[in-house]
């Protein structure tokens, strides 16, 4: 996420986006989940898991030049570069994730939520990482240093022998039932974590006028404690700790987190409040993707197709949406009024984790 990483540099000079600007930035991300959700199956059952996952990876790719060729630009052209990054970025994250979540699935048909709870932890640890990179190389030359380092990395992905055999699936399709539930949790969450992470740079660098340093470590404790999350209720085995009360309780520390930073003002207290909603936005995502997984399993590269791109979506309504609304309403508002997702979110996920799997007319019995 290294746009959030740079909402506070490009809203000062020399580029100088307005906030309505900066939150457009994030609408062509939405086009390529689309695309994504769209042609994930498609493209996994004619060429196969690993060309699909390239794809992912040549997409992101194109999306790291398109950045750092911003860099070097100014004014529309800057604007440009930075709007075609985001629609190669939604295509790119849509693709490669999908494969990544079906195959994480398939490998561990007995553990898919530990499995699936883990692969998240590890994208949203890079994620984290990612923007105190991007600071610290800033200084010696500049912070188009870290998206060259990462368009280098993935060319080494790309050159080297696919992670997975790309074996073409049989065209005819098993019988599969929209995930309507799951995919509108995905889509509210994802919402709520572009309103988090997106901002989280802005909302301490701007609208509290501290350091950019304390922004991009606000953003970097939020995506941190997110993984964390992930990683120790991953580890942890239903019997002891009960998933679904964990599911349940996510939204209610989500509200909180709406509530409580508006009122804050100091750099720790701010930090510390985007740590507690990475905390509770952790494993919201991952169980909704592994419930309508395991509902059905003869079609998950489609579900998971469709959630990724819900997912991707929901980051760009969530990122795009609070721009234009901060020329009604200022951040801190819109964050208190933010708490409201809460009530929609605990309500699908009661139904997504009650919903018992039951086989398709004309399927396999699923497993599970």
């Amino acid at each position: 996420m290294l746009l959030p990483a740079l909402g506070a540099t490009f809203e000062q000079a020399p580029y100088r986006f307005s906030s309505a600007g900066y939150g457009l930035l994030y609408f062509p991300e939405i086009l390529g989940a689309i695309g994504s959700a769209l042609w994930a199956g498609t493209l996994r059952r004619r060429w196969g898991e690993g060309v699909l996952f390239r794809l992912g990876a040549g997409a992101n790719l194109l999306a790291l030049a398109f950045l750092s060729a911003a860099f070097f630009a100014r004014g529309t052209v800057a604007y440009g570069a930075v709007l075609a990054e985001t629609i190669c970025l939604g295509l790119g994250f849509g693709l490669a994730n999908t494969a990544l979540n079906h195959l994480t699935a398939s490998l561990f048909p007995d553990r898919e939520t530990r499995a699936i709870t883990l692969l998240n932890a590890v994208i949203g640890g890079a994620t984290a990482v990612s923007p105190l990179l991007l600071h610290v190389l800033a200084a010696p030359a500049g912070w188009v240093a870290w998206p060259l380092l990462l368009a280098l990395a993935w060319i080494i992905l790309i050159a080297r022998p696919p992670p997975v055999a790309s074996v073409p699936v049989a065209r005819t399709r098993a019988p599969w039932r929209l995930p309507v539930a799951a995919g509108l949790a995905v889509l509210l969450y994802a919402i709520v974590e572009g309103s988090f992470g997106s901002w989280a740079a802005v909302f301490v660098s701007v609208n509290r006028a501290l350091p950019v340093t304390d922004g991009a470590l606000a953003l970097s404790l939020f995506w941190a404690s997110m993984t964390g999350t992930r990683l120790l209720l991953g580890a942890i085995p239903d019997r002891i700790l009960s998933r679904r009360v964990c599911y349940l309780a996510s939204p209610l520390g989500i509200a909180l987190c709406f509530l409580v930073l508006p009122a804050l003002r100091g750099a720790p207290a701010l930090i510390a409040a985007f740590a507690a909603a990475g905390i509770a936005t952790g494993i919201y995502y991952p169980y909704t993707l592994s419930y309508a997984l395991k509902t059905q399993p003869t079609a998950s590269t489609e579900v998971a197709g469709l959630l990724v791109g819900a997912l991707m979506a929901g980051e760009g309504i969530g990122s795009f949406g609070l721009g234009p609304l901060q020329g009604v309403l200022r951040l801190g508002a819109l964050y208190r009024l933010s708490a409201l997702w809460a009530l929609p979110l605990f309500a699908l996920a009661w139904s997504v984790s009650r919903r018992k799997t039951r086989p398709i007319r004309g399927s396999a019995p699923p497993l599970g």
